[in-house]
């Protein structure tokens, strides 16, 4: 598979592509708006503690309290001995935090969060001793996500190039994509042997076939980051950031260029100086593999991308049998619908329906990594009648979830042709990304008919004209209601007046929401619709 990253860059926005046999896999932007703060630590205060639901509160400063599991806590006694200088040599406990091993989306590490929670389950005692007020060190796991706040875990861990710091954990892991068991014995003995008492670390896939030197001079770079911390918490006041991790850009760059990366292309000088310098100095054999585009053509037009960023946004995907999927976000849950299309009418329905449900599992497998969708989805396949067929379909989801690096849990197809799928949510989508609520509709993609509006503004002046303190009102509405209302010598509005011995003045104005109305009285001068509303 032939994979490259190209980097758009303007002046307030970095957009970096991945692309596999030159289509577009997954999507990253960088913007003011948009700040990246997965990674990022702080000194947090504990606001609430609910055992009930087996979690607490934190305040980090940010709007909303952020959320701890009680399965994400780790090292609370050792973290408390950074506060007093004396107790620095002191062995660290192993409690196991919930520590990254391949990267996310946005790249900060994924945890291996099955095994590793188990683990934590196992070691840590079943009660944990957290105290409203209390002081504790919070690292960003889970970025806001709606009306949530952001997740946190107190098990901090601190990625590099080729491998990840661990704080008050002394063991040493290898990433399982590693096959070579002598390579992982000499990379794990090497690690053990600079890793000072109570450390821990985990050796990431690029490190295989790499010297020393580098790993000593990637690890040394993670203790100047932890001591940086150390120094930020001692004197500090919760709440306050103690550590930024890298922008998207350099998170990438760090995680995703691996030896299946062809090339880097950018089209920006400044960035491609920086990433041309980061890659020297930490995988130099790579260096080469960086470019800079200085063609007059956008970028991401020359590479096919603009084509199908913009086609994200859309909630219909077309398949090239004729089929297509309907992909519809809701607050608890992603739905996608696939569609047989024009195969509808052809025979041998059993074998086209197995035709397009195995092109539907390829692609929403990408459309999962490249709109980087997350949380509970459900799909709802073309029926199949054969309980082979139903397989296939299921292999083929997982064969090609292979390729995510989110942890992803799919169960086989129901009897009603469902597939139900978890994929860990890390940031928000693609979409989301780029997009907000429309403020007519609240997101929901629907408006108010007209009519409705209409029976609303009848039955409000039904309920004035029965406790009427004047006989004169002001309606003002949106010119698209204000014309049905006052349309013909004898209106809609004009019969309201006679049937309830009243007159109104329609004023039509654009400020005003399809859906909504404002009535007004000259004789208390103030609105008054809140007055008469059921």
């Amino acid at each position: 598979m032939r994979k490259e990253i190209i980097i758009s860059s303007t002046a307030n926005e970095h957009r970096i592509a991945i692309t596999e046999d030159g289509r577009l896999a997954e999507l990253f932007v960088e913007s003011p708006e948009k700040e990246r703060n997965v990674g990022d630590v702080y000194l947090g205060r504990v606001a609430k503690v609910m055992p009930g639901i087996r979690a607490a509160f934190v305040d980090i400063g940010m709007s909303q309290d952020a959320f701890l599991h009680f399965s994400d806590v780790g090292a609370i006694e050792e973290f408390s001995s950074m506060f007093d200088e004396d107790d620095e040599d002191e062995e660290e406990g192993t409690s196991q935090p919930s520590a990254p091993e391949q990267p996310t989306g946005n790249g900060t590490p994924a945890p291996a969060e099955a095994a590793s929670r188990q683990r934590r389950r196992d070691e840590r005692p079943a009660e944990v001793n957290l105290q409203k007020g209390q002081e504790i060190l919070v690292q960003i796991s889970k970025e806001a996500q709606g009306k949530k706040g952001v997740r946190v875990r107190s098990a901090i861990s601190l990625p590099g190039r080729f491998l990840v710091l661990i704080p008050f954990d002394g063991k040493v892991g290898v990433s399982k994509k590693l096959a070579n068991f002598k390579e992982k014995r000499r990379l794990r003995k090497t690690v053990r042997s600079m890793l000072p008492k109570g450390f821990g670390a985990i050796i990431r896939t690029v490190a295989e076939g790499k010297p020393d030197e580098l790993l000593k001079q990637d690890l040394d770079s993670l203790f100047q980051q932890w001591e940086n911390i150390e120094k930020g918490v001692k004197g500090a006041k919760a709440p306050v950031l103690v550590y930024k991790d890298m922008d998207t850009t350099s998170s990438v760059i760090r995680d995703l260029f691996q030896e299946a990366v062809e090339r880097i292309v950018v089209d920006d000088k400044r960035l491609f100086k920086e990433v041309k310098a980061y890659v020297q100095s930490s995988s130099p054999d790579m260096a080469e593999r960086i470019e800079l585009y200085r063609d007059r053509e956008p970028i991401f037009d020359r590479f096919g991308i603009e084509k199908e960023f913009q086609s994200l946004f859309g909630k219909k995907v077309w398949l090239k049998s004729g089929g297509y999927l309907y992909i519809e976000k809701t607050e608890a849950m992603t739905v996608v619908d696939v569609n047989s299309g024009r195969y509808a009418a052809k025979r041998e329905q059993e074998l086209n329906s197995l035709r397009t449900d195995l092109e539907a599992a390829r692609e929403i497998t990408r459309q999962l990594r490249l709109r980087d969708i997350g949380g509970l989805i459900v799909i709802d396949f073309i029926d199949l009648e054969d309980e082979k067929n139903k397989k296939k379909v299921y292999d083929e989801m997982k064969k090609e979830m292979k390729r995510d690096r989110a942890k992803i849990t799919v169960l086989p197809m129901t009897e009603f042709g469902l597939v139900q799928i978890t994929r860990q949510r890390i940031r928000q989508t693609v979409q989301m990304s780029f997009s907000e609520a429309c403020p007519t509709c609240a997101g929901s993609g629907l408006v108010q008919s007209k009519n409705t509006t209409l029976n609303q503004i009848e039955r409000w002046i039904k309920r004035y004209s029965t406790d009427r303190k004047g006989w004169r009102i002001e309606l003002r509405v949106n010119p698209a209601i204000a014309e049905p209302l006052t349309r013909g010598m004898w209106s809609r509005i004009r019969k309201l007046e006679v049937q309830n011995r009243v007159l109104v003045k329609v004023v039509p104005d654009p400020n005003i929401m399809s859906d909504d109305f404002k009535f007004f009285s000259p004789k208390v001068g103030r609105e008054i619709t809140q007055d008469y509303q059921s």
